[in-house]
């Protein structure tokens, strides 16, 4: 396959393209869908093909097939000249790209053991007892369980001398408890909500979560919530759980840092962006102790890889330093217009996508507090974990979140709990209102694997680090 790769290049060279790049992607997918006592789905795929970038009379073109010959190659290479001959004559100007040092590499996911490996019926078996621990009540409803796992084959040439070749291997596991009394309906959700948590790794990242030891927890904390009263509304200080922290990351700082949202030219599908150019190096977007970096070298990060899809090696870069906005997330097309290199944050979630702008992981670095201090220091106020719901405008400056759970906070401990619970702010002051983060030893990785973006949609896989954290005086309520 590199041969062809190799071949084409050299092809798009004879064509005179100003630039050119052939990224061939073959993917293998499982997924494991649990109801109660029911597997509800299972299947097993592959896919595979190749996409062709061109810049041609100052314009990009790109072109794609499934059928990976040679021949094919050279035709789907004609095909995206001549769209980029055809884009060109509406360029308001010609595309400028970072220069970019030409990379030669390989990269592999590090892990114990091949998820594809493990036969279907210990996966299966598993899930099934962590849903009859889940179900052991009967105001238990739904007990729902997944697995889902990810092998991802990339090979990437360009006509300016890149060859990277990467093996990637993505793993996660969750499961919900959905109580129900009479009209009412609460759940609770582990390791998270939406699928669970996920990184790069094998299948001991799912070994890792115990999932059978944490059932009989979130069983009762499901029924639990079926009497509990809502959250009365009012200003409260409040301690935000990692999880849901990373999602508030994600929305509100991950998305408003992608430069193709900043400059519009990614605009339609979710908004633009309050961090306009002119507030880079000027912004105070947090408080001092708010530090954020794109980095795409976390060990086991679902936005972990070894080189994006323009071939720019994985990097750890600021985004919020001691709170003042800093950084974006770049490419090498969008990198000039702040006077940057692009920091490899363009990646297509299949082969035949356009690579965009995407999250890699956008992380709260670590404080200094430990979980039991930071709780002795709150009380009076609350405890919030597990995301449940989420509204943010398209400028990524009102947000509202709701959540699972809340925990009055009281002598140091979790005390009454509230259903319901939800809390509303403006990026800006939300961040600036931070005086307190946990440590790394209550610091985890959270995976997104469902990050959408792009016309037509496209999926990333990204993910953010976050400890538990306070923030002061934020408006809190109950969802209706």
């Amino acid at each position: 396959m590199k041969d062809k790769l190799k071949t084409t290049i050299d092809y798009l060279k004879s064509r005179g393209v100003d630039y050119g790049d052939i990224r061939y992607v073959r993917r293998e997918t499982e997924s494991i869908k649990v109801n109660d006592e029911t597997v509800n789905s299972l299947s097993k795929d592959v896919d595979q093909g190749f996409g062709i970038r061109v810049i041609a009379d100052g314009a990009w073109g790109f072109a794609s097939s499934s059928i990976c010959t040679a021949a094919e190659m050279r035709k789907i290479a004609n095909r995206a000249i001549t769209i980029a001959k055809a884009s060109a004559m509406t360029k308001k100007e010609d595309v400028r790209l970072a220069e970019a040092q030409p990379q030669v590499g390989t990269y592999s996911t590090p892990f114990v053991t091949d998820p594809f490996g493990v036969k279907l019926k210990p996966k299966i078996a598993l899930l099934l007892k962590a849903n009859k621990i889940l179900a052991k009540d009967k105001r238990i409803k739904v007990a729902e369980s997944s697995m889902d796992f990810f092998k991802t084959y990339k090979l990437f040439c360009s006509t300016e001398g890149a060859e990277i070749e990467q093996n990637l291997l993505e793993s996660g596991a969750g499961y919900t408890a959905t109580a129900v009394d009479g009209s009412e309906v609460q759940r609770r959700s582990y390791p998270n909500s939406h699928g669970g948590d996920y990184g790069t790794g094998g299948f001991e990242f799912v070994e890792r979560m115990n999932l059978l030891d944490h059932a009989e927890r979130v069983r009762e904390e499901a029924i639990a919530l079926l009497s509990a009263p809502p959250l009365p509304a009012g200003k409260r200080d409040v301690v935000i759980g990692a999880s849901q922290l990373a999602l508030q990351v994600h929305e509100s700082c991950g998305h408003p840092i992608e430069l193709d949202r900043v400059l519009g030219t990614e605009i339609s599908l979710a908004g633009g962006s309050f961090l306009q150019p002119e507030k880079l190096n000027r912004l105070q977007y947090g408080s001092k102790i708010v530090n954020i970096v794109a980095d795409a070298t976390t060990p086991g990060g679902l936005g972990t890889f070894g080189y994006d899809d323009e071939g720019i090696p994985a990097m750890r870069d600021f985004i919020v330093r001691n709170g003042l906005f800093v950084g974006y997330l770049s490419s090498r097309e969008t990198a000039p217009v702040i006077n940057r290199q692009s920091n490899g944050a363009m990646r297509a979630d299949s082969w035949n996508r356009i690579p965009l702008i995407r999250m890699t992981n956008i992380n709260l670095e670590p404080g200094n507090v430990g979980f039991d201090d930071l709780l002795a220091d709150t009380e009076g106020g609350l405890l919030l974990e597990t995301n449940k719901s989420w509204s943010i405008d398209d400028q990524r400056l009102n947000f509202q979140f709701g959540v699972e759970i809340a925990w009055e906070i009281k002598g140091g401990k979790k005390g009454q709990i509230y259903k319901n619970p939800l809390y509303t702010g403006i990026t800006p002051q939300f961040w600036n209102s931070c005086d307190a983060i946990c440590n790394r030893n209550h610091w985890h990785v959270w995976g997104v694997p469902n990050c959408g973006k792009g016309e037509p949609m496209q999926t990333a896989h990204v993910a953010h680090g976050a400890a538990p954290a306070r923030f002061r005086n934020l408006e809190v309520g109950v969802m209706q």
